[in-house]
């Protein structure tokens, strides 16, 4: 299991993950564990920092007989942007490239779960508004931050024609297909219409339009709730075929 870290993409360390009491329980199931960070938005776009964390699970793929891992039972856990890294990573077509020069490029990006706390549906921001409905201005730091997200200048360059493929590779609604991971999605905010910045990236809806896409895609997909398993049994189950002891 590989724990990708929060923090908006702004901030956050791997380090958090020592305190996380899912870890003792996947280690005590005879799972690994990995944490990873990646770089921040003030240093690269968020298409950029998504290949971050593919290389990371290259990397480990490369020092699984070292490491005593079986590269194929992967999978990935984290909350909001680790959520989302997690979510992108489980669905977007393998990276690997068989005839690269770096031996860590020729490995699979692909995960076989994810665990998904508090995501985002995509990242192509212009689609939030099609289910969220519209958001305060007063909510992002400047009337360009989406456009800055990818590293352009303003709103209006997201309408240009070299603002689609970056749209799209950072879609992951538009990337899940019937190949893809289980997942298991928990967020657990309040419905009803957005009150603030952290409940609109966080909603309740964004799980649904996970879960609505993972449907049409026959993809496994577990919203969290009262009765139903918590993402370690959901884990366990996955990669190892059992329940958590």
């Amino acid at each position: 299991v590989i724990f990708i870290h929060g923090g908006g993409f702004t901030g956050g360390d791997k380090s958090k993950w020592r305190e996380s009491g899912d870890l003792p329980r996947l280690l005590g199931n005879g799972v690994s564990c990995a944490a990873i960070n990646y770089r921040f938005r003030k240093d690269a776009p968020i298409q950029e920092i998504l290949r971050d964390a593919a290389r990371a699970v290259q990397f480990l793929r490369t020092k699984s007989g070292e490491w005593n891992l079986d590269k194929t039972r992967f999978a990935g856990m984290g909350g909001s942007a680790g959520a989302g890294t997690s979510l992108w990573l489980a669905t977007r077509d393998d990276l690997a490239d068989a005839k690269s020069e770096d031996p860590v490029l020729r490995e699979s990006t692909r995960l076989q779960a994810a665990v998904l706390v508090a995501t985002q549906a995509t990242y192509d921001l212009t689609r939030w508004e099609s289910f969220l409905g519209p958001s305060d201005p007063s909510w992002w730091t400047s009337p360009n931050e989406a456009a800055e997200f990818y590293h352009f200048t303003v709103a209006d360059d997201l309408k240009k024609p070299e603002a689609r493929p970056v749209l799209k590779e950072c879609d992951m609604l538009s990337w899940i297909s019937k190949e893809d991971a289980p997942v298991f999605v928990s967020n657990l905010g309040p419905e009803g219409p957005s009150q603030n910045r952290n409940h609109y990236l966080h909603h309740p809806e964004h799980a649904r339009q996970i879960e609505k896409a993972c449907e049409a895609a026959g993809v496994e997909c577990l919203l969290a709730g009262a009765g139903k398993p918590d993402a370690v049994t959901f884990l366990l189950g996955v990669l190892k075929g059992g329940e958590a002891e």
